[in-house]
């Protein structure tokens, strides 16, 4: 690798595609890309591991979830441009699709889907699974009124309060946003911090610069909601659609980034990249609808300007310049998260 290249860690689902059994060519890649241009090159398959959809890093530590119903999560040694595996553990429920690192760096928390449990799990001073297991399993009971995707809690996200104080699980199961309190070296529940309409499925949240809003994609209802956010507490103040690709058409809201005064969106099945803009006062303005080259854009992070889309169904990357103009595309077989080494 060139010194000019910016290397990205490239998280995948079964080369069959989601929801097939796990352990069919599934791993995690390396790719260069270019931050003069956003050309992308070199992928390489650099460890086989189940499931990887999410991955989340800490100094010279990477960690994934896998995803199956016996969920696990992995620890990787970034050695060079490779990876050496550490240890794989229980991750606290099953489907685990999304994972952060708390604020100190000690402790991963994992978000299981099809559960709708958060697992706690401790590290070790040099990034290691401190324990077996998770130290806490963390769940609650509710749905919502979609039978067929809120028959009971599903933990689509975790995140941090702004503030640092609380952590959050974004549940798309029972239209809330969870929030835990440490206390004692402990997470405990500590309410809602937001209701959302009956119906919305909230996927996955980002915040303001300043942490005063909170911006929600809603995958069952293809919205964009604003939440005033003060003291762990979410008030809403707007609400847009997510995407203006006609509403005949299928529309399956993903992931969704701010990048300064702008904010990202990928929509799957209309394929589309949607852009706002993020007013001084807090809400949106919606830009344009930017077509993507590939299908099914599940995951998306700015890196150098580029906007790096994965491509999930149609198995490769897009960028994307500030414009929404595709720059590059690469193939590579169902990504489904896009993190910066």
């Amino acid at each position: 690798m060139s010194a000019q290249q910016t290397p990205l860690w490239i998280g995948t689902y079964p080369v069959a595609g989601a929801g097939t059994p796990v352990g069919q060519g599934e791993g995690i890649w390396r790719v260069d890309l270019d931050p003069a241009t956003g050309a992308l090159s070199n992928a390489r398959q650099v460890v086989e591991t189940p499931s990887p959809s999410f991955l989340a890093l800490r100094g010279t530590v990477l960690y994934a979830v896998n995803e199956q119903t016996d969920g696990t999560v992995s620890a990787f040694d970034v050695v060079g441009d490779s990876l050496v595996h550490r240890a794989t553990v229980p991750s606290g429920g099953a489907d685990p699709c999304h994972l952060v690192l708390d604020a100190d760096g000690g402790t991963l928390l994992v978000a299981n889907y099809s559960s709708g449990t958060l697992g706690v799990l401790p590290l070790d001073e040099d990034g290691g699974f401190a324990t077996q297991g998770p130290a806490q399993v963390l769940g609650h009971s509710g749905s919502g009124p979609d039978e067929d995707r809120q028959e009971s809690p599903h933990a689509h996200f975790v995140t941090l309060d702004p503030s640092g104080a609380y952590v959050l699980v974004v549940d798309l199961g029972t239209d809330e946003i969870r929030r835990y309190r440490r206390e004692d070296g402990r997470l405990v529940e500590d309410g809602v911090a937001a209701v959302l309409p009956p119906g919305k499925g909230p996927r996955h949240l980002t915040f303001s610069a300043d942490g005063r809003f909170a911006y929600v994609v809603g995958e069952l209802d293809v919205t964009v909601r604003v939440l005033a956010w003060h003291a762990g507490v979410g008030t809403l103040v707007q609400t847009v659609p997510a995407t203006t690709v006609p509403a005949d058409e299928r529309r399956l809201p993903s992931h969704i980034v701010r990048d300064g005064d702008r904010l990202l969106v990928g929509i799957r099945a209309s394929d589309v990249l949607a852009r706002f803009t993020i007013r001084a006062d807090g809400l949106l303005e919606p830009v344009a609808d930017d077509a993507l080259p590939g299908a099914w854009p599940r995951h998306l992070e700015v890196v150098d300007g580029w906007t790096v889309v994965a491509e999930q169904v149609s198995s490769g990357l897009a960028v994307l310049d500030a414009d929404g103009a595709v720059v590059s595309t690469l193939e590579l077989p169902s990504p489904t998260c896009v993190l910066p080494a």
